[in-house]
Formats: structure tokens, sequence, C-alpha cells
């Protein structure tokens, strides 16, 4: 009787509970139905009064977009149209002719054609001025316009026209299914530490990986470097692939926590692992994003690598593509992850923002303790922090001009016009006698900056004219002004090992392609010597784990 009575008791306890639930849920329909009819009813007014014609799908995708800006910049609406892009940012996969290409005033040049790709096969070449794409003027147009010209159907034909050095050349070859490299260099740094490329998560990366680490192990290393450094992420499951070469079947790598039920997702390693001992630096930097943080991060929870570099970006969310009617997609926020730890690592905080409507990291307080495997001490909410931190070196604004300016690839293509070969990448060098060759290239060309000294100076003149500063001050900061704009002459010199970077990348990718440049450039790499610097000391390597 005492049990009935109870229960009767619970049953009128939980029901205005269950009726506030119930009425929450009508709400939300009830809004969700009204603001979808306000919506079509705006829609309709517009195209039925408004005074001009309305092209109806820009109206209706420029109102897409802003709805989702107020949400994070994940989420994304695809026209059919854009479908391509859709395929290659997942895949890394399209119907194209497999080459970069860059705008510079109205012309829009090749960058870079792929190895083995059908630009590369037809004898494209980086520098060449696109002309004309089937029949289709590219003068004057963006890069994003030439690229559509460009992507096709794998399979049909394509002509293209360019100037190359004054000459005018056309080539006619057919598109193919584009599949870009995602591991674009192994190889072997130092006497016996393995050193492996990864640009992107996208289709096959886990197995791409795999091949060049069996590879390695077979050449005798006993280390190993995972270079992420600028790798903005992409599928998951490659990223959970990856960690299972080096953690064994069954340990978790990532949990993904959404909404609704099935978004909630843990993903566990599913094989027995390559090699558990093998000591691994992961190196990332800013531009380490999502998949790269998963790997990076669930590697460090487990005590497995040493990461190196700088704090990793931040971006804890996990996006599902959706199809959409008349075949337009949505790429969504669905879940954010969670890596063994049980920290995430979303740096910035979409759905508070301040007065501006920007939104907010988050705060230090807010930031909450974690431990690895072995009792170490990590954090969330602010990317991966590295167990070694590397300060970036500065690069001076001529760096950034000449680059900007495109003045190290404008000299790589006369360089290659006037040396068929040069030696072996990783054996290739700026000498004096290039650098001397490429500041006389220099000499009629503009490439104006100004430096943080300059900026900082001007507006310390500026503001003591404002207060009415003494004369004789405001003559001593406008001679130090000046001086400062002398000093700035020697900059091509203070920057001399910066500015042969860039000639050096330009004119061995020109020779031996994506792999000669990685070869070439990771021989003076400071964060990749570093790195080699700690695998070869056991001692230190594992004291960091411990």
């Amino acid at each position: 009787m005492k049990r009935n009575t109870y229960k009767i008791l619970m049953i009128f306890v939980l029901i205005p509970f269950i009726s506030t639930a119930q009425n929450t849920k009508e709400d939300r329909s009830f809004e969700l139905s009204k603001n979808l009819e306000i919506f079509s009813s705006v829609y309709k007014t517009l195209y039925t009064t408004y005074v001009d014609d309305i092209k109806e799908g820009e109206l209706v995708k420029t109102a897409i977009d802003a709805m989702l800006n107020k949400l994070d910049p994940y989420t994304n609406y695809y026209p059919e149209s854009d479908i391509e892009d859709v395929k290659m940012q997942l895949l890394g996969e399209y119907g194209g002719i497999g080459a970069l290409i860059h705008q510079r005033n109205d012309g829009v040049y090749i960058s870079e054609p792929y190895e083995g790709l059908p630009a590369y096969e037809a004898g494209l070449k980086a520098g060449d001025l696109i002309l004309e794409v089937n029949g289709q003027n590219a003068k004057g147009k963006t890069s994003d316009q030439v690229r559509e010209f460009l992507r096709g159907q794998a399979g049909s034909t394509i002509n293209i026209k360019v100037s190359r050095q004054g000459e005018e050349k056309t080539f006619s070859f057919k598109r193919k299914e584009i599949t870009l490299p995602n591991v674009v260099y192994s190889g072997i740094v130092g006497k016996n530490t393995g050193y492996i490329k990864l640009n992107e998560f996208t289709k096959n990366a886990a197995q791409n990986v795999l091949t060049a680490f069996n590879s390695l192990k077979k050449q005798g290393i006993n280390s190993l470097i995972l270079d992420l450094r600028g790798n903005g992420g992409g599928l998951l499951n490659e990223a959970v692939d990856i960690v299972n070469i080096f953690i064994d079947k069954g340990n978790v790598v990532v949990t993904t926590k959404g909404k609704t039920a099935d978004k909630n997702q843990t993903f566990r390693t599913r094989s027995k692992a390559v090699d558990t001992s093998i000591p691994v630096v992961v190196l990332i930097d800013p531009a380490s994003a999502s998949a790269s943080e998963i790997v990076a991060g669930s590697l460090q929870d487990l005590d497995r690598a040493v990461v190196m570099g700088q704090r990793s970006f931040g971006k804890g969310l996990v996006q599902n593509v959706i199809p959409l009617i008349y075949n337009t997609q949505m790429k969504v926020t669905v879940s954010k992850y969670y890596i063994p730890s049980g920290r995430c690592i979303q740096a910035i905080d979409y759905s508070h923002r301040d007065s501006t409507g920007r939104a907010t990291r988050v705060t230090d307080s807010l930031r909450t303790a974690y431990k690895t495997k072995a009792g170490r001490t990590v954090y969330d909410g602010y990317g991966i922090e590295p167990d070694v931190n590397i300060e970036p070196e500065y690069a001076g604004n001529i760096v950034y001009a000449l680059f900007g300016k495109m003045l190290p690839f404008d000299y790589a293509t006369e360089y290659v016009s006037k040396h068929q070969t040069i030696p072996p990448a990783k054996d290739f060098k700026i000498t004096d006698d290039i650098y001397s060759d490429f500041v006389s290239f220099l000499k009629d060309k503009d490439y104006s900056y100004t430096t943080l000294a300059e900026e900082e100076l001007k507006v310390l003149i500026e503001d003591a004219k404002k207060e009415k500063c003494d004369s004789t001050i405001v003559s001593q900061l406008e001679s130090l002004q000046n001086k400062l704009s002398k000093d700035k002459e020697n900059d091509l010199y203070k920057y001399k090992k910066d500015i042969s970077n860039l000639l050096l990348s330009e004119i061995v990718v020109r020779y031996y392609n994506q792999k000669g440049r990685v070869e070439a450039m990771i021989q003076e790499d400071k964060e990749v010597l570093q790195a080699v610097e700690l695998l070869n000391d056991k001692e230190r390597y594992n004291k960091i784990l411990k």
C-alpha cells in the first residue's frame, strides 16, 4: 500500500516536468513553422511586387549566407554550381588539369603544375600567363573565374593558350579526375630519423602515411617526425587511422558529442598498431587544425609522441555534409570532439559574441585542466599546446613585400629560362652569385613597404605634432625617421637568409616539383632540426613524456 502511494505521488510530481518538456518541444516547432512562413512571405512579396526584376537564386543565397554568418564559419551552404569545390575540399578530388594558379594585375598565371597530372604532362609551366581557355578570353578575369574555365568533366578536352616570356603557345589535352597528393614528401633527415610531411587529411591519407612509414622503416629509421604544420584537417576517420599506426587496437582516439544521439560517437583504434615504441615528434603550428589536432592531441594525451612547434589553431568542431533538395548541400557543424583526456580544444566560442558581434575566445579562467595517460597536465579550450614550444622567427616586412609582389616567383621563371638543370634538390643552395643576381633583378621593380619601426615612429610624430610638443623634439623624431629609411636600404642583406629561402623554394619546385621543394627546405628548417636533436636525445625525450 505504501509502495503504491509513493508511485502515485511520484507521478503527480513528474507530471509538471513532462508537461513543460512537451510544451517546450511544441513551442520550438511552432517557432520553426512561423519563421519559415515569414521568410516565404517576404520572398514571395519581393518576387511579385519589387520594382525591378530580382535574381531569385542569388537573393536566396544571400539570405542563407547572412543567416549562417550568425553561426560558426564552418557551417556553409553550397549551391549546385559549387559541388565540385565541396568534393575537392573533402576528398582532394576534382575534374580538371591539376595545377595551381594565381592572379596578378589583370592576368592569371600558372603557379605550379602538379607532377604527373594533365597540365604537367602537357607541358604547361609555372609562370605561363593564361590567355584563353577553350576560346574564352582569360584577360581581366579573376583567378576564381579562370578556375571555373579550367575545371570540367574528366575526359573532356581542354585547349589553353598561354604566353611564355612573350611567346604564345597552345596546349590541347584531356582533363582528368584529379586527386591531390596528401603525403607530399617522405624521407630521412639527419642520420636515421624518418620524416613525413602530410598536407591534408583527404581520402587515403592514413594509407599513404602508413606506406611512407613502412618504406622508411625498411631504410632503417629509428625515430620519426610527422609534420602537420599548415595542415588544416579533413576527414576524421583518416586521423583515427593515422593514430592507429602508433597506438594499439581498442584505444579511444576521439569522442564526438552533438545535439542528437546519433552524433554522439566514440572512435577507437581498430587494428593492431604497426609500431608502438618508435619515438615520434609531431610538428604543429597555428595553421594546424581539426584532424591535425586530433592526431597531435590524442598522441599527446596517450603520451605516445612529443608535440613540438607553436600552439595549434583550436578547432574542436565536427562538420557533416548534408544533401539538400535540387542537388544543393550544406556543411553543418553537428558536434564537438573530445580527445582521450576528455578535453575539447575549441578555442573560439561562437555562441557568445562581444559588442562588435565578434565571437570571443575561451577565457583562461574557464579553461579546465585534464591529465594525460601518464598524468601530465593538459588544458582544454585553446588548441593543442606543444610539449616543446619553438618561437617562430620574425621575417622582416621586406620578405612579405617581395612575396606579395611575387618577385621571387618572377625571378625563378627567369632563372629557369637560363638554366636547364640544377643540382639535386637537397644539394641546391642559393649562392652569393645567385643572390646578387636577384638583387640586380630587383633594381627596376616596385616592392615598397613600411617597417614596423617606421609605422610606430610615424604615429609618434603625428601625436607629437597634435600635442604641440617642442619643435626640437619633432625635428629629432623626423631625423630618426630619415635614418630608419636609410637603414631600410640594407634590409635585402639583413634578411638575406629569409629571402634566400623564398628563392630556394621557388627555384627548386620548377625542377623537382613539390617533393623537391620540401626536400630542399627541410635541410635548413629550424623546427625539423630541433626535432631531430630531441629524437637523438633519448633521455630528454623520455623525460618530457613522463
